[in-house]
């Protein structure tokens, strides 16, 4: 699922199409209602500009977005000895400089740009200006008032937009820390706001996409050696298995932190304490939840323990029927039970509970073999075929049985 940041609504890609071909047209009628406004004494309001392109309107790279990640510049590093400037993580991977093909003979850091660059997050995040005083209104005539509207995004609103696109482009160590000051500024929220649903909400998104952040690595880890995500070789042999895979040799530190599950869990496990507190009357809160009650799961699984992982998965099986009751047409709650039923299922043939496995893959595939979809839901069908097919795939498969 594709995230969506929790503090404005996201366009739909058939939005953002419209949104396209109607900008100019829009620009233009803005234009009109302005001049009309001053010819009439009203005061007219100017939309938001930035001039380095980060304004609320037009999410543009600007002079201090990194290239390659596409978002704000994050530890500033320049390429010697064409003076290019990148986030250290994503420079790292090239040998070449990637705007200008050059050879990269050392990469330096620039502090003195990430010093601007962190200095142009906190105006360009913070200052949220709440109503207009003389600064900002510019006098035409004597009765006519221009008022330019703030130029600054919600600051959580900026920092997930930011923290979304480092970490598409798996620049996670950005993505972590832009998405902890969000969760620290929410805090600091509710500790002067008291607890309020819209802000139990968005730290629950925010920390469940920390979770993402610790987890994201230790997972393709896990899945590309599972053995040394589960402690089964030594560290001389890891690095000799990751090599073999496609990985580079880590130090020690490095290893710690992309193997830190730990961390992950924590935060999965607060993003749901707080979206537990939410009303549960909104199904993309409900997705979220079960989402970070799963991962925990996964996580609980890689590190063999069954028991643990079959607890989470089945929590979140119970919130996904809770959803059904409240929402018996909504066609994606039936396949998220669908999931969860198969993940409870997978665990409890691994336990040696193999008739109760049998019962929840065929009571996955009753509800998915019952479920119509209209024409237009092309993507839920194709889910629907996936996860039906690799059901009927398990239950095909036969199990020792487990009592003698």
């Amino acid at each position: 699922m594709t995230p969506v940041c929790p503090f404005v609504k996201a366009a739909r890609p058939d939005e953002a199409s419209l949104k396209n071909n109607g900008e100019s047209q829009t620009k233009h009628q803005s234009g009109q209602e302005v001049k009309a406004k001053q010819e009439s004494g009203e005061s007219a309001t100017i939309s938001p500009k930035c001039p380095f392109g980060y304004d609320s309107e037009t999410f543009k790279l600007g002079p201090f977005s990194c290239m390659i990640c596409q978002a704000l510049l994050y530890e500033s590093s320049k390429c010697v000895p064409c003076s290019h400037v990148y986030c250290k993580a994503c420079i790292s991977r090239f040998k070449d400089c990637p705007l200008c093909g050059a050879d990269i003979e050392k990469i330096e850091p620039d502090t003195n740009l990430q010093n601007v660059v962190d200095q142009f997050i906190e105006g360009h995040a913070r200052i949220k200006r709440s109503q207009v005083d003389k600064d900002q209104q510019e006098a035409v005539g004597e009765k006519k008032t221009v008022i330019y509207e703030d130029v600054s995004l919600e600051r959580g609103a900026f920092l997930v937009q930011q923290a979304m696109r480092a970490f598409r482009a798996q620049n996670v160590e950005s993505a972590k820390s832009r998405l902890s000051v969000c969760a620290e500024d929410i805090r600091e929220q509710l500790e002067r706001m008291g607890t309020t649903s819209e802000l139990c909400s968005q730290l629950g998104a925010v920390l469940g996409m920390l979770g993402d952040c610790w987890s994201v690595l230790f997972l393709l880890l896990c899945n590309a050696c599972p053995e040394a995500c589960r402690g089964f070789i030594g560290r001389d042999r890891l690095n000799v298995v990751m090599v073999s895979k496609g990985f580079k040799c880590m130090e020690e530190e490095e290893h710690r932190a992309l193997g830190d599950a730990s961390s992950a869990i924590t935060y999965f496990e607060e993003s749901v304490n707080f979206l537990k507190k939410v009303p549960p009357d909104d199904l993309e809160i409900i997705h979220t939840l079960s989402v970070s009650l799963n991962k925990v799961g996964d996580l609980k699984y890689y590190d063999e323990d069954l028991q643990g992982a079959r607890s989470y998965y089945f929590q979140s099986l119970n919130v996904r029927r809770d959803a059904i009751k409240s929402h018996p047409s909504s066609p994606s709650q039936i396949l998220d039970v669908a999931v969860s039923l198969a993940k409870v299922a997978d665990v409890d043939r691994n336990l040696g509970n193999e008739d109760v496995a049998v019962d929840e893959f065929q009571e996955a595939i009753k509800l998915l073999d019952r479920l119509t979809l209209k024409p237009e839901e092309v993507c839920l069908e194709q889910r629907r075929l996936s996860v039906l097919e690799f059901l009927k795939n398990q239950l095909s498969e036969k199990q020792p049985d487990s009592n003698p």
